[in-house]
């Protein structure tokens, strides 16, 4: 019995290795191709925001070539600055074998990666294939020159707070040129009027239509429903505003007017830079730069460098009237006397 026992087990253990032996010889394999040369129209791209919706070029490569067992392929581009080596690539999936960028998308791109304005810089492009994630290969790396520009640009919101003169009315800014417009505005007193112009000029102008719209035939000027600053946001796509408080960065210190006990308020200004000003008189002393007239969010440092809750204070050696900048896009302060 204990025989027969072996013998069946051996029995299907063989018909079981037969099996499996005769799958093996049925499966298929794939050759698929590495990734092929990577070609591009033009290698020094002109950008700027007049032609903002046109191609910046155009960059091709053939198709993967697979024989066998049909197996997907991910075509990816990827940019990076040279000399990064591709280290943390701006990646754009395909599913064709070219890819037509628009100026503004590679002009984004290059201000994502912390590329200044009219500045002439390189950025390196290459094609990465991946049928899986242990066979991926790489084209050739073309070098690209370009110059971003500063995509910002501006409305106008002149009123009874400045006069009604839109020659020097405060603008609203959109950083990218989407038709959203955003800026602080100083309103003298409640109810405030003030219209939007796309032009430094009274050629258009567009008043309170209602509901939180705007138009140009609207009779009704727009009202702001605070004094002091607000936050005036417009949305020229859909003709839209909204007015809300808005965020605030002031001096304190015993260097500002009203020393350590109250905040001296800062100007945002509406020019694209992300500068916030203000022109004040100053004594021999320390202040530093808070938001919102809380201590939550403060900035200290020294030589022009701005450090986020630093212990250190800015030093003011000399009193006398000053021009007060703070750059929160690059972390830098001056001071500048006039």
């Amino acid at each position: 019995m204990k025989s027969l026992f072996i013998k069946s087990i051996s029995f299907a253990l063989v018909a079981i290795g037969l099996w499996s032996c005769k799958k093996e010889g049925t499966q298929l394999t794939s050759t698929i191709s590495p990734a092929g040369a990577l070609t591009a129209s033009v290698t020094s791209l002109n950008l700027s925001l007049a032609n903002s919706t046109a191609t910046a070029l155009t960059l091709s490569f053939p198709a993967p070539a697979v024989t066998g067992y049909p197996v997907g392929v991910v075509s990816t581009i990827q940019f990076d600055l040279k000399g990064k080596n591709f280290s943390n690539p701006k990646e754009v999936v395909l599913n064709t074998n070219t890819y037509a960028p628009k100026v503004s998308e590679i002009n984004a791109m290059l201000l994502s990666l912390d590329q200044k304005p009219d500045i002439s810089t390189q950025l390196e492009v290459r094609l990465k294939s991946a049928p899986a994630a242990n066979a991926i290969t790489y084209s050739n790396v073309i070098t690209l020159t370009a110059t971003p520009y500063s995509a910002s640009s501006w409305i106008y919101a002149p009123g009874a707070y400045q006069g009604w003169n839109p020659a020097t009315a405060d603008s609203l800014v959109s950083l990218n040129s989407d038709g959203i417009y955003a800026g602080v505005i100083v309103f003298t007193q409640v109810n405030s009027e003030f219209k939007i112009t796309p032009l430094k000029n009274w050629n258009v102008a567009y008043g309170d239509a209602g509901s939180g719209t705007i138009s140009t035939t609207a009779g009704d000027n727009l009202k702001a429903p605070l004094a002091g600053p607000q936050q005036v946001v417009v949305n020229m796509n859909t003709k839209t505003f909204v007015i809300e408080k808005p965020v605030l960065w002031s001096l304190i210190g015993n260097a500002t007017p009203l020393g350590w006990d109250g905040d001296t308020d800062m100007k945002f200004i509406n020019d694209g830079k992300g500068l916030w000003k203000v022109t004040t008189n100053l004594t021999a002393g320390e202040l530093k730069f808070r938001l919102n007239h809380d201590w939550g969010t403060n900035y200290g440092g020294s030589g022009g460098n701005a450090v986020l809750g630093s212990p250190d204070n800015i030093k003011v050696v000399e009193a006398g009237n000053y021009t007060v900048s703070l750059d929160l896009t690059n972390l830098k302060y001056t001071l500048i006397k006039n």
